[in-house]
């Protein structure tokens, strides 16, 4: 124990009962003893384009919908091709309920996925680096098909995304910090999105 009277600092402690926990980052060796850990990833993951596919007034209608395909054309008739090795977020907004799930005491049975074709469309033909997702699980198959798929292809996730609404469907830059633990299968990240000036949502430096 240290205190500022008797060392002049404080320093703390964090035990975590899981590495899946809260906003993560999840790298192949989540599910494939083979896979890359965190602590192999290497530096250029943590800043991308950023893709934010809104899906949120599907979910409010249907909390259990799952993402597709035409989502994703959906966005690029808007935007544009998504990027080559951009991080693709799906908004939900089932993030912004969690003060209900704690007050709860557990998160809903019933939440919305990113479906497998959309996952494998992403990677296999517009070649992304990552998507992300604001529940704790890719999906809700008995499986969880699109995770084990990813995983055992060497891809890597992010889960536990947060506040998507505040930030623009395209145009922006997103930074993935994350402790680098020795042979890690999953671990605590903090998503920055970097936006255009005009966009009316955050904290400048200047600010």
């Amino acid at each position: 124990t240290y205190g500022y009277a008797a060392q002049g600092f404080v320093a703390g402690a964090v035990s975590l009962a899981t590495d899946q926990i809260g906003t993560q980052l999840d790298p192949p060796a989540h599910w494939n003893e083979l896979g890359a850990t965190i602590s192999d990833l290497p530096p250029t993951v943590t800043l991308r384009p950023l893709v934010v596919v809104d899906i949120s007034r599907k979910v409010a209608a249907e909390p259990g919908y799952t993402a597709s395909v035409a989502d994703v054309l959906a966005w690029e008739a808007e935007h544009g091709r998504v990027p080559a090795g951009a991080a693709v977020l799906f908004r939900s907004d089932w993030s912004r309920r969690w003060g209900e799930y704690l007050v709860e005491g557990k998160m809903p049975a019933v939440f919305p996925g990113v479906g497998l074709p959309a996952l494998q469309f992403l990677h296999q033909n517009r070649s992304i680096l990552l998507h992300g997702h604001e529940p704790l699980d890719t999906d809700s198959t008995p499986t969880l098909e699109g995770e084990a798929w990813l995983m055992h292809h060497n891809y890597l996730q992010v889960e536990g995304a947060a506040n998507l609404h505040l930030v623009p469907p395209a145009g922006a830059l997103l930074s993935i910090g994350f402790a680098k633990i020795k042979g890690g299968a999953g671990g605590l990240a903090r998503l920055v999105a970097v936006c255009p000036p005009a966009w009316p949502f955050g904290v400048s430096v200047r600010e």
